[in-house]
């Protein structure tokens, strides 16, 4: 068996667009990279944790923490790139804790006129060949209203809330990056997760111009379910409530499709939202989504709409 399977119906795509976090975006591009260029990643940069925190509150930059991520999975693995991208400074001074792939670039940040021109010259030099864009290019933190009405700013305050928000944003209010937005209205499929439902796949949809860009989209739309329980509020929805939570806050339909494991609890899904449900489940890693098996399901949904 090859490598990448000949599947006919995604080689047939123009354009492929996933949107979503570090370690779920990561997986879905690199089961898609037999695309090429043809695939885009839009990544949300509202993370605050580790590293990428720590950076963000002395430099005031966008997290590049999932960038780095999605960039590593796109590149062979035990390679020179690899080693150096992951490795994570030890000792007691003040680099212990920080990963080497977020200070390059951090680096090329500052060298650049953007972020996206930062991201590019990685991805040159990695020979990366799909594209990999931040949702924003400015700093931003995901912004939530607790039942209590209090307000809990930072992905790791939402991931802690006891119940789910009444309401989400992003505090400022920024732009998405023009060839995020581009991307999606020339996208022919759309992809959201895997990954943290509300601090990795929802951010780039509370970006105004870039869901208003997402629901006029003609693409199909599919989610991609998780394998295991988040630790977070979103663990007290089942995966039809949680669908029904994201439509409605979002206020338009979201998704056409559901890629997911057997054995959910679809009751309350929206109407109109079909799914595919077959095993996902890495060998290696039980909450991590087989590669093959990710394209393979996406290539059935793509085979059934004709």
């Amino acid at each position: 068996m090859t490598e990448h399977p000949y599947r006919p119906h995604l080689a047939a795509l123009e354009r492929v667009v996933a949107l979503g976090g570090g370690h779920g975006l990561g997986r879905t591009l690199s089961a898609l990279s037999f695309l090429g260029p043809r695939l885009t990643g839009i990544v949300t940069t509202t993370d605050n944790g580790g590293s990428t925190g720590r950076l963000r509150q002395s430099r005031q930059c966008i997290a590049w923490g999932d960038v780095r991520n999605c960039l590593n999975q796109l590149i062979t693995q035990d390679s020179t790139g690899s080693r150096l991208f992951e490795y994570r400074f030890g000792g007691e001074d003040e680099l212990k804790g920080h990963n080497l792939g977020n200070l390059i670039l951090l680096a090329l940040d500052d060298l650049c006129v953007r972020p996206v021109e930062a991201i590019n010259l990685v991805r040159q030099v990695l020979r990366v060949k799909c594209g990999l864009l931040p949702m924003t290019e400015s700093p931003a933190d995901l912004l939530a209203l607790g039942a209590d009405g209090r307000r809990h700013l930072g992905e790791l305050s939402v991931d802690g809330l006891k119940a789910m928000p009444s309401q989400l944003s992003l505090s400022p209010q920024v732009a998405a990056t023009r060839e995020a937005l581009d991307a999606v209205r020339e996208a022919d499929l759309l992809i959201l997760g895997p990954g943290s439902f509300l601090t990795s796949v929802l951010p780039p949809l509370l970006l105004p111009d870039l869901a208003a860009a997402f629901r006029q989209s003609k693409a199909l739309k599919v989610w991609v379910e998780n394998l295991a329980p988040e630790q977070s509020p979103v663990r007290q929805l089942s995966a039809g409530a949680r669908l029904a939570w994201l439509h409605e806050r979002l206020d338009f339909p979201v998704v056409d499709w559901v890629l997911c494991p057997p054995g959910l609890d679809w009751q309350n899904v929206p109407a109109g939202v079909r799914r595919l449900e077959q095993p996902l489940a890495s060998d290696q890693i039980f909450y991590r989504h087989d590669r093959g098996a990710l394209a393979d399901g996406l290539e059935k949904i793509l085979a059934s709409c004709g």
